[in-house]
């Protein structure tokens, strides 16, 4: 099956103009007329990943965090990425990343939709018309209150996570909920104005963390792979549904740190 009909499908579901201005996401190594038998997809482009898309004989990986993110003068094996990508290159790969495209079309229902969100609604609106509003991540109420603490153990077990960090007291009773996979710092404001109890995202600082408590925010960090990682199993789906022919391939997980 040719390339271009692959990222047809991919881009009517999450359509390149959905991405952040400052993203990278789209098709980053390839051609566009490539022939793609086998398909693998994965969290972010590692050398390991890229070694097991070899192993595996797969012609497309699919990625949610793009390969190449800053900007990069030279392609060369002096340079970790640019080594990744005379890799692909050389092996006729192609790379695609859906990243903010997907965390607005598709990321944040289907993380609201592990957590079972009611009434919800989009966290940051990024795009309005007369038919409907998207943006990052969706605030809700969760299928029962619950103390902090209970919300936390309902998040491990969800998400299937070995930990969280939890900022406010953890006999706190909590029902409207905010969620956003992936790196939620900077949407702290929203989350408040929105009337959320508790923040559900990764990546929060100290001093952001105990800022939102302060501010009466409770936020639980279930890390950034910890929520973004149903990528994975979405697109696997996906896929699969519609282009049946295709073999797909998930990336095992491989959280990029361990607990000790």
């Amino acid at each position: 099956m040719r390339l271009d009909l692959i990222l047809q499908k991919l881009e009517e579901m999450s359509p390149p103009e959905y991405a952040a201005e400052w993203d990278n996401s789209g098709l980053l190594v390839g051609r566009r007329d490539k022939d793609v038998a086998t398909v693998y997809i994965a969290l972010d482009a590692t050398g390991e990943v890229v070694r097991d898309a070899m192993r595996a004989e797969a012609d497309m990986i699919l990625t949610h965090h793009p390969l190449i993110f800053g900007r990069l003068k030279k392609v060369n094996s002096e340079d970790f990425v640019g080594k990744r990508v005379l890799k692909l290159a050389a092996r006729d790969m192609c790379l695609y990343a859906m990243h903010t495209n997907f965390d607005v079309m598709g990321m944040a229902d289907a993380a609201a939709d592990v957590l079972g969100l009611k009434q919800r609604e989009v966290l940051e609106v990024t795009f309005e018309d007369d038919i409907s509003k998207e943006g990052f991540g969706r605030c809700g109420r969760l299928p029962q209150i619950m103390s902090l603490d209970e919300c936390a153990a309902y998040i491990k077990e969800k998400f299937e996570i070995e930990a969280v960090r939890v900022f406010g007291n953890g006999e706190l009773e909590v029902e409207r909920a905010a969620v956003l996979p992936g790196s939620g710092s900077s949407m702290i404001d929203e989350a408040l104005a929105r009337g959320a109890e508790v923040l559900i995202t990764g990546d929060i600082s100290h001093h952001d963390g105990i800022d939102a408590w302060e501010r009466g925010l409770a936020v639980i960090d279930a890390g950034h792979y910890g929520l973004e990682k149903i990528f994975i199993p979405y697109m696997e789906e996906f896929l699969k549904r519609h282009f049946p022919t295709l073999r797909i391939i998930g990336d095992i997980p491989r959280s990029p740190f361990h607990m000790v």
